[in-house]
C-alpha cells in the first residue's frame, strides 16, 4: 500500500516534439521527501528534494531543487548543471542518474507538496523503497586563470544549501 497515494497527482503528457523522448511524468511531492544538497566553496549553495514511489510496476524518482538566493556571482547559472550530475540511490544501489527532469522552485524550508518533475527507472518497485538517497558529486563549477595565478570554486554535498524561511 503507498502511503503517498493521497498525495500522487501523476498527470501524464506525451512530448510529441522531441524525438526520442519518453513520457513526461509530473507528481506533487509527500509530506516528508528525502532532502540534500550542498553548498559552494564562496558561500550559497542548493538544496534536492526527492521522492520514490511505485509507477506501472516499476519505481518512480520524483523532485525538485532550489538554489540559494545568496551567492556569488560566479556561482550563478551553475546549479541546474550540479544537479544534472547528481544520481539516486535505494539501498545503497544507483537506480538513477541525472536529476536534470527534476523541477527547480524558489528556496524553501518544507519542500512537501511542491509539483516535481519525475522520472520511470528501470528498477522494479518493491515495498520499503520509500526513501530516496540523493547523491551529488564534489565537483569544480568554476576555474578563473590569469597572469597572478588562479584559483577555483567547488561544490560538496554536505547537505541542504538553498536555506529558505
Amino acid at each position: 500500500m503507498i502511503r503517498h497515494a493521497a498525495y500522487i497527482t501523476l498527470a501524464v503528457a506525451l512530448a510529441g516534439c522531441a524525438a526520442g523522448t519518453g513520457p513526461q511524468i509530473a507528481a506533487t511531492l509527500g509530506p516528508d521527501p528525502a532532502l540534500s544538497g550542498g553548498s559552494y566553496s564562496t558561500g550559497g549553495g542548493l538544496t534536492v528534494a526527492a521522492d520514490l514511489r511505485e509507477f506501472e510496476g516499476r519505481t518512480l524518482v520524483c523532485g525538485v531543487w532550489a538554489q540559494s538566493d545568496q551567492q556569488a556571482i560566479l556561482t550563478k547559472g551553475k546549479a541546474r548543471g550540479v544537479v544534472a550530475t547528481g544520481s539516486i540511490a535505494v539501498d545503497g544501489q544507483t537506480v538513477f542518474r541525472g536529476l536534470s527532469f527534476m523541477n527547480e522552485v524558489p528556496p524553501r524550508a518544507d519542500y512537501a507538496g511542491q509539483e516535481a518533475g519525475c522520472a520511470l527507472t528501470d528498477r522494479p518497485w518493491q515495498a520499503g523503497d520509500a526513501q530516496a538517497e540523493i547523491r551529488i558529486p564534489r565537483q569544480v563549477v568554476h576555474v578563473e586563470i590569469d597572469e597572478q595565478g588562479g584559483f577555483s570554486i567547488t561544490f560538496k554535498q554536505d547537505g541542504p544549501g538553498a536555506g529558505g524561511a
